[in-house]
C-alpha cells in the first residue's frame, strides 16, 4: 500500500473516553525555596493541549480525518479552553458538560527540559445512568456514518459504566471496528473489541501481576486476547517496541523505531491507536498498520508534552520506509546534530522541485561542492498550492520527495508545510544556505539565522531557461 494524503479525508472516527486538558508551566529553575527543600520556578511559558481522549482524536485531525469526540466536562474554564483547542484542530466537539463534575486538566511543571512536578484535578468516579444514557444517544445519531469507534480509557469514569458494552454492541451489528486504549485490571467491558493497545504492565495487570519477559510475552497476550473476546491485540513496549497478536494466531514483534533521544513519552499511547485505526480503515493489514504507528510513536516521543503526530509526519514516515534520506522534521535535526559532531559543514537549499529538471539538478550539485552533507527542504503540496495556485504543483509531495532522495549530490531530504523554509533552518542552523542567483541576499529566507551562527549565505548560478512553468507551458 502506497500511503496518500487522499487516503485519510474521506475516514470518520468517533473517539469515546476521558478527555483531559494538559497544561504546561515552564521556565527555569535557579534557586532553592527558602520555604522548603524544592525548587523555585520562574514561570516564563503557560500553555494548554488536548489529552487524553482529546489527544486521540487530535492525532486523527491531524493526519486528516474528519473526528469528534465524546466525553464529560465541568461547566468551567477549563473546558472553555479544552473546547477553544478542538475548534481550532477542527474536532468535532461532542462533550457532555456535567454541573458539580471538574474538567480533568494534569498541570506539569516544567524547568528547562524537565519535568520538576506534577499535579492533576480529577473525578474518576463512574457516569450517573442519565450521563451515560445522554452520551450514548449523542452517539448512536452519527454511528451509522462512522468508520471506527476509538474508547480512550484513562480511568477517570466515562468508561467505568456500562458505556463499552453498549457501543462494542451497537457497533459489532452495524460493522463498524471499535479499538480500545484500555485500563485496569478487568476487561471485560471490552468484550468483542476489534483490538486493544495495552502497554507491557496494563498486560500484566490483568494477566494477575504476572512478570512479562520476551518468553512469556506472547502467552500472556493471547491468553488476555482470547479471555476478554478481543480480536487482536497490539502491546506497546517502549524502547523495545511493539507485538502485535492476530485472532489468526499470527504475531509480529516490530522493534523501536530509531529516535536518537526520547524527550517525552507523554501521549504515545494516544498517537498508537490513533494511527492503528486510520492505516487499518484506509485499507493497511495489521502488520503495516502496526509498523506505521510503531514509527509515529517514535516520531512523538521527541517532542516535548503532549503532541499528536501530523500527516507530514505520517508522509515523511512513509518515504522512510523506501528511502532512509526522506525523513521527518525531528529526524532531520537529529541528523544534523550528529553530522555537526562529527564535524561536517552541513548544506541546505529548498524549493518546490515541481518537475524536477536540469536547472534543479545543476543547483543541488552546485550546493553540495559547498560543504559535506546537502539537506533538501521541500514544500508540502499545500504550500505549493498556496504560493503558486490551484493548478500545482504538478507532482505530488510523495514523488517529489522520492525523485530528490535518488540524487547521488543529496543526503538528506525533509518536507515542510509552511509557505517558508524558516521554522526548519532555525531547526537545523546549517552551516551553509544556497538559494538561486534568481534571489538577492536580502530576499534570502533565513539569512540572518545562518549568519548569526557564524554560516554563510551562497548564491548559485542558474541554467539559463529551465523552469517548470516552461515546461508546463510547452506541454501545452
Amino acid at each position: 500500500m502506497i500511503l496518500h494524503s487522499e487516503k485519510f479525508k474521506d475516514i470518520r472516527i468517533a473517539v469515546v473516553g476521558d478527555v483531559v486538558l494538559d497544561k504546561y508551566v515552564s521556565g527555569i529553575a535557579r534557586r532553592i525555596s527558602s520555604e522548603a527543600a524544592i525548587p523555585v520556578l520562574l514561570a516564563q511559558r503557560i500553555g494548554h493541549v488536548a489529552g487524553g481522549a482529546a489527544n486521540v482524536a487530535a492525532n486523527l485531525s491531524g493526519i486528516g480525518c474528519s473526528v469528534s469526540v465524546y466525553g464529560a466536562v465541568g461547566n468551567d474554564g477549563n473546558s472553555v479552553l479544552l473546547g477553544a483547542i478542538l475548534y481550532e484542530k477542527k474536532i468535532e466537539n461532542k462533550l457532555l458538560q456535567i454541573d458539580g463534575r471538574p474538567t480533568t486538566i494534569k498541570t506539569r511543571i516544567v524547568a528547562g527540559n524537565q519535568q520538576i512536578a506534577r499535579y492533576d484535578i480529577e473525578e474518576s468516579s463512574a457516569l450517573s445512568k442519565h450521563d451515560e444514557d445522554l452520551l450514548f444517544s449523542s452517539l448512536l445519531e452519527e454511528m451509522d456514518g462512522l468508520d471506527a469507534i476509538i474508547l480512550s480509557d484513562y480511568g477517570n469514569g466515562v468508561l467505568k459504566g456500562s458505556l463499552c458494552s453498549r457501543i462494542i454492541g451497537t457497533a459489532a451489528t452495524k460493522g463498524t471496528p471499535v479499538f480500545v486504549d484500555p485500563r485496569g485490571n478487568n476487561w471485560n467491558r471490552y468484550r468483542g473489541a476489534a483490538c486493544a493497545t495495552p502497554n507491557e504492565a496494563e498486560l500484566a495487570l490483568v494477566s494477575e501481576g504476572a512478570e512479562i519477559d520476551e518468553e512469556t510475552l506472547s502467552l500472556h497476550a493471547h491468553s488476555a486476547r482470547k479471555r476478554y473476546g478481543l480480536r487482536n491485540l497490539l502491546v506497546t513496549r517502549g524502547a523495545k517496541g511493539m507485538a502485535l497478536f492476530l485472532e489468526d494466531g499470527e504475531e509480529f514483534f516490530l522493534p523501536a523505531f530509531c529516535v536518537r533521544e526520547v524527550f517525552d513519552v507523554s501521549g504515545a499511547g494516544d498517537t498508537v491507536i490513533a494511527v492503528l485505526a486510520a492505516l487499518l480503515i484506509a485499507g493497511a493489514n495489521w502488520k503495516k498498520a502496526a509498523d506505521w504507528a510503531n514509527k509515529a510513536a517514535g516520531v512523538v516521543v521527541t517532542r516535548a508534552g503532549t503532541s499528536p503526530v501530523s500527516l507530514e509526519d505520517l508522509l515523511s514516515l512513509n518515504q522512510v520506509e523506501r528511502s532512509g534520506k526522506v525523513v521527518t522534521f525531528e529526524e532531520a535535526t537529529a541528523r544534523v546534530e550528529d553530522w555537526k559532531r562529527e564535524g561536517k559543514t552541513v548544506v541546505f537549499t529548498n524549493g518546490c522541485f515541481d518537475l524536477l529538471h536540469s536547472g534543479h539538478v545543476h543547483l543541488l550539485r552546485h550546493a553540495a561542492r559547498e560543504g559535506d552533507r546537502l539537506v533538501v527542504g521541500v514544500n508540502s503540496d499545500a504550500s505549493v498550492q498556496r504560493l503558486k495556485g490551484p493548478s500545482r504543483p504538478v507532482a505530488s509531495q510523495e514523488d517529489r520527495l522520492s525523485v530528490l532522495s535518488a540524487l547521488e549530490c543529496v543526503d538528506l531530504v525533509v518536507l515542510f508545510e509552511e509557505d517558508t523554509p524558516l521554522r526548519l533552518i532555525q531547526a537545523l542552523r546549517p552551516s551553509v544556505l544556497v538559494k538561486g542567483a534568481d534571489y538577492t541576499l536580502p530576499q534570502v529566507v533565513g539569512r540572518d539565522v545562518v549568519e548569526e551562527a557564524g554560516g554563510r549565505v551562497v548564491l548559485a548560478p542558474l541554467l539559463e531557461g529551465r523552469s517548470t512553468t516552461n515546461i508546463i507551458k510547452s506541454c501545452r
